[in-house]
This record gives C-alpha cells, structure tokens and sequence, in this order.
C-alpha cells in the first residue's frame, strides 16, 4: 500500500512547495470551473422558469392565433401579424368541436392608463368571462367581472400585480377610477402575483371585451365580424388534443373560405407542444452557454501544461537525483501526473463554490434564474480533472524521460 501511495506523497510535497505557482495553476482552473457552473446554471434556471410558468398554465390550454402562414403581395407574415380571427370563430368552435370545455377569445391593444397623479403604459386586453379559469389566473383581491357586466360591456378592470402597484402603490386600488385610454373604468379585482417572466400575468389589464369594443375602434371584416387578437381554449381531455386540433383547422379553413391548396391563415399550439419546443430550444441554450464557458476552461488546462513545463525545467536536476537513487520512469511520471490532477481537482472544488455563489447572487437579483444541478457540478469537476490529465500528461512524459546523466548536470 505504502508503494503505492508514495507518487501522491511526492506530487503533494511538490504542490505545497511552489505555492505561487501552484496557486497561479488553481486559479486558471477556478475561473474556467466557475464560469461553466454560473452559465449553465443560469440556462438551467431559465429553462426551469419557463417550464414551471408552461405547466401552470395546464397541459390542456390550446392557443390559436392569426397570420403564419398568411400571405400578402408574396410576402409571408409573422403570428399574429395577420387579422383573420373573429369572435364568430370563437363561437363556432365552442359550439361544433367536439371535446371542448372552455374557448375565450381576446383583443389585446397597448393604451395609457392614468390614475390620479400616476400613468403607465401597458397591454390591455379584452376577454370572455371564461378566461380566468381557461388561463388559471386567480384573484388576489377583489373580484373578476361577471356574465351580467360582460353582457353590459361594463367598464370594470382586473389589474395585474404590476400595474396596480405602478398605479396605486401600496394603497387599496378596489373602486378606484382608472382613465384608460379616452375612457374611465372602475378596478374591481387584482390578479395574484406569479411573478416577472415568460407569461407573467403581473402586467396585465384585463376588461370585458365587449367594453374593448367601446374604448378602441376594433376592425371588422367584410362580413361584419369582430376581429380578435387570440382564441385561447381548454379540452376536456388531453388525449383528445390532436382530434381536437384537427377539427379546429377543418372548421377555421371552411370559415375563411380557404382553398385546398392554400396555407392555414393562423397557427393552432397546444401547450404540450409548446413545452416540448421550449424544452429543447433551452436545452440547446444551456449547452451553448456550457461550451462558452468552457473555453475558460481549455485555457486554464493550457496553464496547467505551461506551469507544469516550467516546473520540469525547474526540477530538473532534482528528477535526476531521483532516478540516479533509483526511481522508475514511472514513478516520475506519475508524480508529475498526480501534481496536475491534485491542482486541477483544488481548483476544480474551489470553482464550484465560486460558481454557486455567482449564481445565489444573480438569482437573488431577480432579473434571471440560475439553478445549480449535480449533473453540472459533477461535469464540471470531471471535467477540470480530466483537462489536469490531459495537459498534464505531456510535462510529465517529458520528465520521466530525461537523462538522469544530464539532468544532474544541469544549474
């Protein structure tokens, strides 16, 4: 046993003797390790927000939007650039697809809201009473307006967390006056917070939509019809998603008098494709972040042989006394070998506390979420090992090598 710890005796005698150049070693490696378990972490963390604000929203929630595939002048438009959405086709799908449970179709318009000495700038958005319950938003106080206002197209809002403390602060904002846009509307209810991020209901202003119809001047197609920003829908069950888009777009295409050759004039997505498309695309983002971070990383191994080199140069002639006294080729060379992975290994601990403490304090900023894995922290680890290894191999080879003759006759 003694034999064959003696090379991890040897190489921590030779760590600990050159502490400037070992801890110059560290610290390139402390940086690289850091860097990857920061980054990935904040990929992590983004893609476990997401996910988490995906999942609230219900596997069952199917969106429909205008434009996609709409074209004009051979040009083809973005989602929602497109205005072939209507209240009527909201209607016709709550009553002839089958498996439906609740359908809210929305118009979404920026205004100015001004309350008292306070104004902001924010989405407001006209809905169904159903949309509560189809976007699982909950009341934090007061209430969400009911079927009598909406058929009255009464002008009642729900703020947002956000907007309400933009406009009222800490102060009570239930009954209070609200001038939006050329109109005045009265707050009955705020939304709970879910806080800032992908889909955050924080910033929202929520009215009846027939009461949108009276504050801005909402376009109608030739036919008459309203035109809505979204239709947003729940299905009874889940395993029916596909049946249930199927029929969605038959219906919409015979609606919109499309022919059969023609593109869909809007875009069908259920959440769980959404959170498949969103899991990989931030997969994807996490790993990119991963292997910027690790070039840090390859750098720092590319110091580990530099310094490793020179130590070599530097104990040359005690590599001689060592093989004059019998020492293997081996046994230097795993010395040397031991010497990176013992550096490598310290700076590959110490990188990991410092990569967890950057991402505590960037997630304690709020602006992003950083979420620290074992699956990162062991790769970064095994990682900054492996690199010691790797470039430590060939400063060890080179010393296992030399003449113990000329080795002892160098200065």
């Amino acid at each position: 046993m003694k034999k064959w710890l003696e090379p991890f005796g040897t190489a921590w005698v030779g760590v600990s003797t050159h502490k400037l150049r070992s801890f110059l070693t560290v610290l390139g490696i402390v940086i690289g390790v850091s860097a990857v378990i920061s980054l990935m972490s904040i990929g992590k963390g983004t893609q476990r927000d997401i996910l988490s604000r995906l999942s609230s929203l219900g596997s069952d929630l199917i969106s429909i939007s205008p434009g996609a595939s709409f074209t004009s002048g051979g040009v083809r438009g973005s989602v929602g650039s497109a205005q072939t959405l209507t209240q009527e086709d909201a209607a016709a799908i709550a009553q002839g697809v089958s498996f439906i449970n609740l359908v809210s179709p929305t118009y979404s318009t920026r205004l100015q809201l001004v309350a008292g000495g306070e104004n902001t700038n924010a989405t407001v958005t006209g809905v169904s009473t159903d949309y509560l319950e189809v976007m699982r938003l909950k009341i934090a106080s007061g209430a969400f307006f009911t079927d009598y206002e909406y058929q009255r197209g009464a002008k009642v809002l729900v703020l947002g967390s956000g907007v309400k403390e933009t406009l009222f602060g800490d102060s009570d904002a239930i009954g209070q006056q609200v001038r939006i846009g050329n109109s005045v509307g009265f707050v009955i209810g705020v939304l709970e917070s879910k806080g800032t991020g992908f889909g955050s209901p924080d910033e929202a202003v929520l009215l009846p939509l027939t009461a949108m119809q009276q504050i801005v001047s909402r376009t109608r197609t030739t036919q008459g019809e309203y035109v809505v920003s979204t239709i947003v829908l729940t299905v009874s069950d889940e395993k029916k998603i596909d049946n249930v888009i199927s029929e969605i777009t038959s219906l919409l295409r015979t609606r919109h008098r499309l022919a059969a050759s023609a593109s869909n004039d809007f875009t069908i997505t259920s959440a769980l494709e959404l959170t498949q498309t969103v899991t990989e695309a931030s997969g994807t983002l996490t790993l990119l972040l991963g292997a910027i971070a690790a070039i840090s990383l390859l750098v720092g191994g590319i110091g580990v042989m530099n310094i490793m080199l020179v130590s070599v140069l530097e104990r040359t002639r005690e590599i001689g006394i060592r093989k004059a006294m019998g020492a293997r080729e081996r046994d230097i060379w795993l010395q040397f070998l031991m010497e990176a992975a013992f550096l490598t290994l310290a700076g590959g601990i110490i990188g990991v506390i410092a990569g967890w403490l950057i991402s505590y304090f960037v997630s304690r900023t709020g602006i992003v979420s950083a979420a620290v894995t074992p699956d990162i922290v062991i790769l970064a680890v095994s990682v900054s090992v492996g690199i010691g290894l790797f470039f430590g191999f060939y400063p060890a080879w080179n010393a296992s090598r030399l003449n113990p003759i000329e080795a002892l006759r160098s200065e």
